[in-house]
C-alpha cells in the first residue's frame, strides 16, 4: 500500500484535517474534519468541508471511513456532512467516547433520548484493533491523557496523534478537561515513543508558536529528542508537574461547549424545533 497525505489547515482553530489515501486503489479515509462555526450570530458554514470534499473529488478518491481521534473541544465535526453525501461512509471513535458522554450529558443536562453508548457512531474502536477502510489499514493506538477517549491511528509509516502530540517546539496537548489526566498522558507518548523512530506524526492542531510558518509533520525520532515539554529526558513526575502547572494558566477553548455538544453526537446538530431552527445549550459559568 502506497498512501498519500493531504492536509487542510482551518485558520479559525489551528486545526488539521487529512485526508489518506492508497494512491493505487484510490481509496480514503478522513482524520478530524471541520465543520465551520461562527459564534457571533451563531453561523454555521461548510467551507473547510468543501474544501476536503473537492479535493476528494478531484482526485478520483473513494471516501470510505472518517476517523475522529477524539471529541474536540475546539471545533465542530463536518464527518455528518460526509455522511450525507458519502452514505456508504462510517464515522468512528474510541470506544471510551461512552466515558465523555457520561460526563457531558450531565454538564449539558441531556435527557434521557441522549443515549451514552457510543451508538450514535458507526464504528467504536478498541486498543490495538487492526481495522480496514477499502484498502487501507489502520492500527489503533489507545491514548489517553488529553481525553478518556483518544485514539491515535498507526496508517502505514505515519501515526495520526490528535491533540496528544503537537509538534516538537510546541509540546503536547492539555489534560484538564473533564477525565483528561496527565500521568496517562505521559504513559500515551511514551506508547508512541515505542514507535520506530522514522515514523512520521502528524499532529491534529499546529499554533504556529514564535509566529513561525505552519507545521505538521515531524517523526518519533524528533519528538524523543526535540519535544519541548515532554521527551526522553523529562520522568513522569516532572511532566505532570509541569502539565498541571501549565493548565492552570490556560484558558477554556473559546468553542468548547459548542462543540462538544454536537461532537458526542457524531458530529450531529441539535433536532430542528417547532419553528423551524436549531438551538445549542451552553451552560452559564455565573461568577457574581
Amino acid at each position: 500500500m502506497k498512501i498519500h497525505i493531504e492536509a487542510f489547515y482551518d485558520e479559525e482553530t489551528y486545526t488539521l484535517t487529512y485526508v489518506v489515501s492508497d494512491q493505487i486503489t484510490r481509496d480514503a479515509i478522513v482524520i478530524d474534519p471541520v465543520l465551520d462555526y461562527e459564534p457571533i450570530g451563531s453561523i454555521i458554514k461548510d467551507t473547510s468541508y468543501q474544501r476536503v470534499k473537492t479535493y476528494i473529488e478531484q482526485q478520483q478518491l473513494t471516501l470510505r471511513m472518517v476517523l475522529e481521534t477524539h471529541a474536540h473541544a475546539d471545533h465542530l465535526s463536518a464527518s455528518q456532512l460526509f455522511k450525507k453525501d458519502y452514505p456508504a461512509v462510517k464515522v468512528a471513535i474510541g470506544r471510551h467516547i461512552t466515558a465523555v458522554q457520561d460526563v457531558f450529558k450531565g454538564i449539558y443536562n441531556l435527557d434521557e433520548l441522549f443515549l451514552t453508548d457510543g451508538s450514535q457512531f458507526d464504528l467504536l474502536i478498541d486498543d490495538d484493533q487492526v481495522f480496514e477502510a477499502g484498502s487501507i489499514e489502520v492500527k489503533a493506538l489507545y491514548t489517553p491523557g488529553h481525553t478518556p477517549a483518544c485514539l491515535s491511528y498507526l496508517i502505514s509509516d505515519a501515526v495520526f496523534t490528535g491533540d496528544t502530540l503537537f509538534m516538537p517546539d510546541y509540546g503536547t496537548g492539555r489534560c484538564d478537561f473533564p477525565g483528561g489526566d496527565a500521568e496517562k498522558m505521559y504513559y500515551s507518548i511514551q506508547r508512541l515513543y515505542q514507535l520506530p523512530g522514522e515514523t512520521r506524526v502528524f499532529t491534529g492542531h499546529d499554533y504556529l508558536p514564535n509566529g513561525r510558518a505552519l507545521k505538521y509533520e515531524s517523526t518519533i525520532a524528533a519528538q524523543k529528542h526535540h519535544n519541548i515539554q515532554l521527551n526522553m529526558q523529562t520522568s513522569a513526575d516532572e511532566y505532570v508537574s509541569f502539565r498541571s502547572d501549565r493548565d492552570k494558566t490556560l484558558a477554556a477553548p473559546k468553542l468548547i461547549y459548542q462543540s462538544l455538544l454536537v461532537n458526542i453526537e457524531a458530529g450531529r446538530l441539535p433536532k430542528i424545533e417547532s419553528n423551524g431552527s436549531r438551538y445549542l445549550k451552553i451552560p452559564l459559568n455565573i461568577r457574581c
